[in-house]
């Protein structure tokens, strides 16, 4: 442990991230709920093994949470509105009648077990989807990642740095909030805890995501530069037509019953057009970076090992569609294959491989004059 390589840093944003889209990527590829618990399981190991103790680390959390309410939700949607999806009913509840131009939906009736599995492995699916996002926000540094950002991206910078940052802002505001109150002496267990702490709360993490992304524009982030009318437009309409194609074919790639002949093409031609924007929109902008983020061997692993589990469950080599979409009559017990389950695993290696996290440094004392004063 004593090679430089294990000595304590933050890895490169970006290798979170393409780690953690790979995870998304391959738990969109299936409903089988071994497959998805066990990139629950990967997802949170890596977060528990390599996350800093920096602000935005604790969003994790509130994407677990919110994990769980679409699984509750998908659940209570199918049994308000699924009615009979199946033989095995476990509620017989009235039918409510409903108008004409709602035919084909069901308000109640008979309840199937059926019915409330396919909501449970949907909302899995989709919770799956949002942890994996949650993981990459925990790890990566957002401000790191908008200095790493390709210089084609500057011309949005304000609504890129809200996006990217109000949600990490969040769990610091939530905890500078608490800390406040603790210093003040209020109990949390009143009435009135949504003017107390909700609301207090996101404003706070809204107004600090706009600071940042203002100050960014007052430093010349987002410049146009001297490009004539015409080179904005034609570079614009570029980017728009290849994101348009990435979409598109990203879509058609993930949906099986989209031919292959139509879903590759439109996603290499989409690829292909969005780097060629870029890349003129790039020209525009010269910038220079103090301690530019580098990739190193760990950065290399950790986005292969997201890659590696994307790749698995996007080829379906070596087993059957069964495994990913389980059949409803029979998926009490899923089907599993070992080829599947060692691709995902793969996504646990930057919880071994990579360094620790470097501690992030914070002035306690400055910490607590911010919160007695907010």
């Amino acid at each position: 442990m004593n090679s430089p390589y294990f000595l304590p840093r933050d890895l490169h944003p970006a290798a979170w991230w393409v780690w953690a889209l790979g995870l998304a990527t391959a738990a969109s590829r299936t409903t089988n709920p071994w497959l998805l618990g066990l990139i629950l399981v990967v997802a949170c190991q890596v977060v528990v093994a390599r996350r800093s103790d920096a602000p935005w680390a604790m969003s994790f959390r509130l994407y677990l949470y919110l994990g769980g309410l679409v699984i509750v939700l998908r659940v209570l949607f199918r049994f308000i509105f699924s009615g009979s999806g199946g033989p095995t009913v476990l509620i017989s509840l009235p039918e409510i009648p409903l108008p004409d131009f709602a035919a084909g939906i069901n308000l109640f009736g008979d309840i199937s077990a059926e019915s409330l599995l396919g909501g449970f492995y949907d909302g899995l699916r989709l919770a799956t989807i949002l942890i994996c996002l949650g993981a990459a926000n925990a790890l990566a540094n957002p401000k790191r990642l908008l200095k790493s950002m390709p210089p084609a991206l500057y011309e949005i910078a304000t609504a890129i740095v809200v996006a990217i940052t109000v949600f990490p802002q969040l769990a610091d505001s939530i905890v500078r909030v608490n800390r406040a109150r603790k210093l003040r002496g209020v109990s949390g267990k009143k009435r009135h805890v949504l003017k107390a702490i909700v609301i207090p709360v996101l404003e706070d993490a809204l107004d600090r995501s706009m600071s940042l992304a203002a100050s960014m524009d007052s430093r010349g982030y987002g410049r146009t530069g001297n490009a004539t009318a015409r080179a904005r437009l034609l570079t614009g309409a570029l980017m728009i037509a290849g994101l348009v194609g990435v979409c598109v074919g990203t879509y058609a790639s993930l949906d099986a019953t989209t031919p292959r002949y139509l879903a590759t093409p439109v996603l290499m031609v989409g690829t292909l057009v969005a780097l060629v924007g870029f890349v003129l929109a790039g020209r525009r902008v010269q910038r220079t970076r103090y301690r530019p983020d580098t990739w190193q061997f760990a950065e290399i692993v950790t986005a292969l090992a997201g890659l590696a589990c994307a790749f698995v469950l996007l080829s379906g080599f070596g087993f059957n569609d069964a495994v990913l979409f389980p059949s409803l009559a029979t998926a009490f017990w899923p089907e599993l294959s070992l080829i599947p389950v060692t691709g995902v695993l793969c996504g646990v290696l930057p919880a071994f491989v990579t360094p620790a996290p470097a501690h992030t440094q914070v002035d306690r004392d400055d910490e607590h004059r911010k919160a007695a004063s907010s």
